[in-house]
């Protein structure tokens, strides 16, 4: 069993009321834009494993340091994590053949600032945009999410949300 802990778009903060919502995971999982070596440092702080993708406002420290994509294995399920995932409610070309070939059970996504969370029936896998959890962009409610991997299966899925 691992507690997972999922962000995005944390342009460059990691704050006290993050850490803390995060404080009890195991490792944390980032869908883009860090927007800085800071956030990365704060991780390693922790103590948590950080497995990260680059997004399209990190700059060639954070891309030479951060892949386009992370696809791997935790408690049985099959992860695979980009930043920009999808686009007027469709996958994008590259992530739709990543996703044909991978057949990962999730599916994790940032860039539009909007927390989401559903199922795709169609092909099987659960969709998650944690939203942003930094104090940037034009988003006024930062997200994150937490949950647990047993079994094969996600669970106790929960949210932060707190103003900016």
């Amino acid at each position: 069993m691992k507690r997972i802990g999922i962000i995005s778009d944390t342009h460059g903060t990691f704050d006290e009321p993050l850490k803390a919502f995060l404080a009890e995971v195991d490792e944390i999982w980032c869908a883009g834009d860090v927007g800085s070596q800071h956030v990365i440092d704060q991780v390693a702080a922790m103590g948590k494993p950080l497995y990260a993708v680059y997004g399209n406002i990190d700059d060639y420290t954070m891309r030479a340091q951060l892949p386009e994509w992370q696809s791997f294995e935790r408690e049985g399920v099959k992860v695979l994590i980009t930043h920009i995932g999808m686009r007027g409610g469709r996958y994008m070309p590259s992530v739709a053949q990543k996703i044909a070939t991978l057949r990962p059970d999730i599916f994790i996504c940032g860039h539009s600032h909007i927390l989401r969370v559903y199922y795709d029936k169609r092909l099987g896998i659960l969709n998650i945009n944690p939203g942003a959890a930094g104090a940037y962009g034009f988003h006024s409610v930062r997200t994150a999410i937490r949950l647990t991997l047993a079994n094969g299966k996600p669970t106790d899925l929960e949210v932060w949300e707190r103003q900016r």
